[in-house]
């Protein structure tokens, strides 16, 4: 039999007695000979823990742990990564599914390739009443970091702000997952996640000349109204993460895409933000947000070119 890198499957839960099992069940069922399963329970107070142990006894592959206090998200995700043991790790949120083929078909392009830094690929959001598929960068197949990140701040491209669809480097995302994150403190970046799962992208763009993008969907991300994404306002946590990744890296690289991405946003706020300290004031941004949607897709072709 080849022998394989271990696989971390990572999964932070809290309170998902109803749904737990269905992602227990994708990541158990894979069709790849070396993988674990690490779920940290962050206190949860109904049945979740109970169902992970009924699990954890019929499973040899499924290490469980629960924290003695909740933790929030964030450093939830940072337990379950410390805990991994796999060369390479898929975070696999409570509330989402991978395919049983999903490690089969990203890890032999990581472990074949030194040069890419992550694989994601096609994704289907459901619920009971709708679907859709999102998130396709275009043909399976090898891209330019510089690319990626471009499109998350500049636009163009359909990519995704949460790990939930990719694999990585377990070295990367104990790098990349950051705690604490510069931002104004209304913004509690730790307590929610929204920005800090984005900066795992974008720093390991940074340190990688390509990605790769798998036109497939192996990955499908349940909406309903527990979950995250649905739950919070995300945009203007994602929106300071940018600005402190464009702060971070500091690279001469970046120049054009960091000046149109302040100019679009100089667009939409009204002009009204300080850009000698890379802060400005959001809440304009959001009262004017509405009115100029139509006006802002125009100006991204213009500070694209």
């Amino acid at each position: 039999m080849e022998n394989k890198p271990l696989v971390t499957i990572m999964i932070p839960v809290y309170n998902r007695e109803n749904i737990i099992e269905e992602t227990l069940d994708c990541a158990l069922n894979q069709e790849f000979n070396n993988y674990e399963v690490v779920v940290v329970d962050n206190k949860s107070t109904d049945r979740t823990f109970e169902i992970l142990e009924e699990y954890a006894k019929k499973y040899k592959n499924l290490r469980i742990y629960q924290n003695e206090e909740n933790l929030g998200p964030v450093r939830n995700w940072k337990v379950g990564i410390e805990k991994s043991s796999g060369k390479y790790i898929k975070i696999l949120w409570s509330d989402d599914q991978i395919s049983k083929d999903f490690l089969k078909k990203t890890v032999p392009i990581l472990e074949k390739n030194d040069d890419i830094g992550f694989v994601y690929t096609k994704t289907k959001i459901y619920s009971e009443d709708f679907e859709n598929t999102t998130y396709r960068y275009d043909k399976t197949g090898r891209y330019s970091s510089y690319d990626f990140i471009k499109a998350h701040l500049i636009g163009g491209k359909a990519v995704p702000v949460s790990p939930g669809n990719a694999l990585f480097r377990l070295e990367d995302v104990k790098k990349n997952l950051l705690i604490d994150i510069d931002n104004p403190k209304k913004l509690d970046f730790p307590r929610y996640g929204a920005g800090n799962d984005l900066l795992i992208f974008l720093l390991t763009a940074n340190d990688y000349k390509y990605f790769y993008f798998i036109d497939e969907v192996l990955s499908f991300f349940r909406a309903h109204k527990g979950s995250f994404s649905i739950s919070n306002s995300l945009e203007e946590y994602y929106l300071y993460s940018k600005v402190y990744f464009l702060k971070r890296v500091n690279e001469n690289k970046y120049e054009k895409i960091k000046n149109n991405f302040y100019t679009v946003i100089k667009f939409k706020a009204s002009f009204s933000y300080m850009i000698e300290k890379e802060k400005f004031k959001i809440d304009y941004f959001f009262l004017i947000d509405k009115i100029l949607k139509k006006v802002y897709r125009g100006v991204i072709k213009i500070v694209k070119k």
